[in-house]
């Protein structure tokens, strides 16, 4: 299996490069989340609420008009989409909620760039009864009014970041900011498999029901293994999510999709495995968007939960031992499979996912005969509305 080291690389990628101030906290939280995974009685709390609040096991399902529409795929879609708040990241906000309350902490922020994660957060919070407060890019409010709205409805405060590219990436800096000055009482949900040691393990071990499920099930249907397991990859939760309880099943082919934007070569995109070089951003060492000054660069996807100029560590190593293939989807060929999926089996998916979608075309014109796919559909369209009218 993937696993970090002690200090929490894969391979080469991963670590923790943060303040000082940080490291103890981090310690802190890998210790108790070392102690929570083996202990029954917190794994038990987290499936309950998993199974009784969020709607776990999600469906498997065969997509029959979709897979009409192509010469050798059979597609089934894992519908993440399906859970309450409409997105697979409750599956990790719910596991931090617990953790968070273990630690004493009566104070939960996040980031949120697609506004699917601040849902999950300020829904979790509200659960349990505590103070959430949520940095979001100005941009990302714009686009993203519903999930603003949500939020607020949940008792949470949504706080605007103005600097930078007002997008995921600041405020995920804002975010640690904050973090930093409030230690002692405050918890951090980071909502992908991205940061420092261990939130890309912490993160991936909470989603890795989604693949653990879909291996049982697509086994129980097909009485064998997928060809393929395609999803979209931003800083790759769901893509983790999926993508690990097969890492060791080699006869199974793994793509990741990134947001390729206006195009690889156009230098507007969030393709950070596909178009990035190594480096450093928000504690973690993985692949990056970055000038040859090695300043970040300022990303681009219509879906905002890709918008984002890094990549969770191990993702990365996946690329580098070759147990994954990276993709770029354009803005255009996402909008193409939205209303695919759409106009063939009724499920409007979310912009993120759109792009796993858009890609099954490329994906068919090489794969073999009865080739049998698993896409993570990781979130609903409803909260895209908006952009999808200004753009279909």
């Amino acid at each position: 299996m993937s696993v970090p080291d002690k200090s929490g690389h894969f391979g080469e990628f991963g670590g923790k490069y943060v303040p000082e101030t940080l490291m103890s906290v981090l310690e802190e939280l890998e210790t108790t989340f070392t102690k929570a995974r083996k202990d029954k009685k917190f794994k038990d709390e987290f499936a309950y609420y998993l199974k009784e609040y969020a709607g776990r096991p999600t469906n498997l399902y065969l997509a029959k008009r979709l897979t009409s529409q192509f010469k050798n795929l059979k597609i089934y879609l894992k519908r993440e989409d399906l859970l309450h708040t409409g997105a697979h990241k409750i599956n990790n906000t719910l596991g931090q909620i617990i953790l968070a309350k273990r630690m004493g902490k009566k104070r939960i922020i996040a980031e949120t760039g697609a506004g699917q994660h601040g849902v999950a957060t300020a829904t979790a919070a509200a659960l349990f009864g505590l103070q959430c407060e949520i940095y979001m890019g100005a941009e990302d409010i714009n686009r993203q009014s519903l999930n603003v709205f949500r939020m607020k409805l949940m008792g949470a405060k949504v706080i605007p970041v103005t600097s930078g590219s007002k997008t995921l990436k600041d405020a995920m800096n804002e975010a640690i900011r904050d973090w930093v000055t409030n230690v002692r009482n405050t918890f951090y949900i980071i909502g992908s498999v991205a940061g420092p040691h261990p939130y890309p393990l912490m993160v991936r071990e909470f989603q890795s029901v989604i693949g653990r499920e879909a291996r049982r099930q697509f086994r129980a249907k097909e009485k064998r293994l997928p060809s393929y397991l395609v999803a979209c990859v931003g800083g790759g939760s769901n893509a983790m999510g999926l993508f690990h309880a097969f890492f060791n099943d080699t006869q199974v082919k793994i793509i990741g999709v990134e947001a390729a934007g206006h195009g690889l070569q156009s230098g507007e995109h969030s393709a950070a495995i596909c178009a990035g070089q190594t480096g450093v951003l928000h504690g973690s060492k993985s692949q990056l968007l970055q000038t040859s000054e090695g300043q970040v660069k300022i990303a681009h996807s219509i879906a905002a939960g890709l918008d984002y100029p890094g990549v969770g560590p191990e993702h990365s190593y996946y690329k580098k031992i070759g147990r994954a293939d990276y993709v770029g989807v354009t803005d255009k060929e996402a909008i193409i499979g939205l209303k695919l999926l759409s106009q063939t089996e009724g499920i409007i998916p979310a912009l993120e996912t759109s792009h796993a979608i858009g890609y099954l075309s490329r994906l068919d014109s090489k794969a073999k005969k009865n080739s049998t796919v698993i896409v993570c559909l990781s979130g609903r369209g409803d909260k895209d509305v908006n952009t999808m009218k200004e753009l279909i």
